[in-house]
């Protein structure tokens, strides 16, 4: 049976502690400052005009990936990657954004929910250097909710336990693309995708 109304999904699911809903909060508290300092990793949600959605990693050394402005607005650099720019053509149809910042070997995560601007130089933009490289752009996230999320996710995939890892249970990423282009020599995808050739064009 579908689940289509609020009550429905009520039913089946529940209401959240009044814990849950009480700890969003519309500004950065010291605590997730922290957090975002300490952080290498940012997953950020984008949604066009359309409602056609887009989730994006973005990861730099920790204090890098995401530059607090002040307790309602924060920044997350743009690097030279495939030039796709898919969430920044949607923050430019839709504002609205979602963000999860990830810390190794942490089950919990801190979410970010905010409307986003897309800048081309700050002030900040020297602090966020890398091997001598700015940041090419910046995303500029006012922050509108913000809120640590629970470990059960992480818990249940076991993600940080490398004893559970199997990076080899599927074929080489040259591998992949070629079954998915066919017409690409194999060989030049196997060099292409080296990591020592990956890190060449990091910053």
């Amino acid at each position: 049976m579908d689940i289509t109304t609020p009550e429905q999904l009520r039913e089946i699911v529940g209401h959240p502690h009044p814990t849950v809903v009480e700890k969003v909060r519309p500004s950065l508290h010291r605590v997730h400052i922290a957090w975002l300092t300490a952080c290498p990793m940012v997953f950020l949600a984008t949604s066009d005009a359309g409602g056609r959605l887009d989730v994006s990693p973005k990861g730099d050394p920790a204090g890098k990936v995401v530059h607090v402005i002040d307790d309602r607005h924060i920044a997350i650099p743009e690097r030279p990657g495939n030039k796709r720019v898919d969430g920044y053509l949607n923050v430019l149809e839709n504002p609205h954004v979602g963000t999860i910042a990830v810390i190794p070997g942490r089950g919990d995560t801190l979410r970010i929910n905010g409307a986003a601007r897309i800048v081309d130089d700050a002030d900040y933009f020297d602090d966020l250097a890398v091997k001598g490289q700015r940041p090419i752009l910046a995303l500029e996230v006012e922050v509108e909710e913000v809120f640590f999320h629970c470990s059960k996710a992480f818990l249940r995939s076991d993600l940080w336990r490398p004893d559970t890892w199997t990076p080899d249970a599927l074929p080489s990423t040259a591998k992949i693309t070629k079954a998915v282009l066919p017409e690409l020599d194999e060989a030049e995808l196997e060099k292409a995708f080296e990591e020592t050739e990956f890190r060449k064009w990091l910053y």
